[in-house]
């Protein structure tokens, strides 16, 4: 999978060209998949709201805070913590939608293994010493209070991915508060293709006999 750790924004639409036309039509049929699918998803989110966010607010400016070390790196904080908030929020719903009916432990481990597989993936890139475990905690404790037949019948998981790019945004907390609500809505409304291509692709019944080690 390709990163999203760049200094240049003219690299967003890069990555954003290339990820739109890999695999974007293959059912996602196994645990591999699923997990492939979230954790992508949660950085082209995280990457393209966070930067089309810091974009707008600084206008003109933007390009040129690109040879601010200082910015450089609190962007690279924040994208580190706005992805590990995506990642857990797209967790969250797709075990959710890949495993109605099935144990509260099945769907607890499942979980944890996909948010786990894409934390490591860019454990590298964290700034804080303890990011990764703190990331790792954090997501556990939010698995204690997940009522999956509720986020499978559409109660709302995405909860956490706008609070953390309103906290995390590299931008003045002075004009940051008149943004709160669109920040949020804005990342909401982002997710909406998300689901929509999870719902399109994805093949329950396969990754349920996963599950439950039955054979192909």
């Amino acid at each position: 999978m390709m990163g999203f750790w760049h200094r240049s924004s003219g690299i967003l639409k890069d990555f954003a060209a290339r990820f739109t036309a890999t695999r974007d039509n293959e059912p996602i049929d196994s645990v591999s998949e699923l997990t492939r699918f979230v954790v992508s998803r949660s950085a082209f989110v995280a990457q393209h709201k966070l930067y089309g966010y810091v974009k707008t607010r600084m206008g003109t400016r933007y390009p040129a805070m690109f040879e601010n070390d200082r910015f450089i790196q609190s962007l690279n904080i924040a994208k580190m913590h706005v992805f590990a908030a995506c990642l857990s929020d797209l967790a969250v719903h797709a075990v959710a939608k890949a495993t109605p009916g099935m144990e509260d432990g099945v769907r607890d481990r499942l979980a944890r293994s996909v948010y786990n597989d894409g934390i490591a993936e860019y454990a590298s890139q964290a700034s804080g010493e303890g990011d990764v475990a703190m990331w790792n905690t954090s997501f556990a404790e939010r698995l204690t209070k997940v009522n999956w037949d509720n986020v499978a019948a559409g109660a709302d998981a995405f909860t956490t991915s706008p609070k953390a790019l309103v906290r995390w945004a590299p931008i003045a907390e002075e004009l940051k508060k008149y943004d709160v609500e669109i920040i949020r809505n804005s990342v909401r409304f982002a997710w909406h293709e998300v689901i929509r291509t999870l719902r399109k692709r994805l093949d329950v019944e396969a990754i349920q006999a996963e599950l439950n080690g039955v054979p192909n």
